[in-house]
């Protein structure tokens, strides 16, 4: 009996610790999800890899990144105006609302009807960024790939305290004129040790903007059989140690 008595004290406490296990609030902190979308002349989202590559890539984001009330997405395009070329942005309003004395039933109602809102909330966000994919940019902006300019961006969006992930939509060729800048259609990196330590000279100047550190996606329109003059690996190497430089969390290439 007292064998029993025991057995039964500490599964009570088992169940004790997992309910309010259940109970702690879940990260309430919203995403703040940035896309950047090269807009410039080297890179064709008409070509079906790239389109359907891009697509995906969208959807996975939206999926992962629109969860909760107050997440915001925000599109800009890459071209040579990139800092002013912001072309969305959307903040979730759907909310789980349930009461603190609710039963398991009012909870699983509460939990279905925000799941069916958020799902309508996805679909026209969905809509919305596919359209700005698509979108052409026939104007004079195309002829140079101001990467640079998205660090401010980042850097204002690092400010909300909101957890802050980043993508680009491009082949991460920067191209613009001007003393101090680089051309990498017309001068790229050799190798990667040129790489890093361009990477680290510009990241000099550029420690001005404080980008926080959030994780950085680089989701370039390459095929797996692409050449080396193509996608050149220098580039992104190039990339992920600047934004290693200037404190980004975690850099991936897609």
């Amino acid at each position: 009996m007292k064998r029993f008595l025991a057995f039964l004290l500490i599964a009570l406490s088992g169940c004790s610790d997992s309910a309010k296990e259940a109970e702690k609030p879940t990260d309430t902190t919203p995403t703040h999800t940035l896309i950047f979308m090269d807009k410039s002349v080297s890179v064709n989202v008409n070509r079906a890899f790239v389109a359907q590559k891009y697509q995906q890539a969208l959807n996975e984001i939206i999926d992962q990144n629109i969860q909760k009330k107050g997440d915001k997405l925000e599109v800009y395009f890459i071209h040579e105006n990139t800092s002013k070329a912001r072309a969305l942005t959307v903040t979730t309003r759907s909310e789980l609302e349930v009461e603190d004395n609710a039963n398991a039933t009012d909870r699983e109602a509460a939990q279905t009807t925000f799941d069916l809102a958020l799902g309508r909330e996805k679909a026209v966000i969905r809509q919305r960024v596919l359209q700005q994919l698509a979108q052409q940019n026939g104007g004079r902006s195309n002829q140079q790939t101001d990467i640079w300019a998205s660090l401010p961006v980042i850097a204002k969006a690092a400010d909300s305290g909101a957890n802050l992930k980043v993508y680009y939509l491009s082949d991460m060729v920067e191209s613009t004129k001007g003393p101090g800048r680089r051309d990498f259609h017309q001068t790229p990196p050799k190798d990667n040790a040129q790489a890093e330590e361009w990477a680290k000279t510009d990241a000099e100047q550029l420690k001005k903007n404080s980008i926080g550190s959030p994780d950085i996606t680089l989701i370039l329109p390459f095929e797996p059989n692409a050449s080396v003059r193509e996608n050149n690996p220098a580039v992104t190497q190039y990339w992920q140690t600047l934004f290693g430089e200037l404190g980004a969390g975690n850099v991936e290439e897609q």
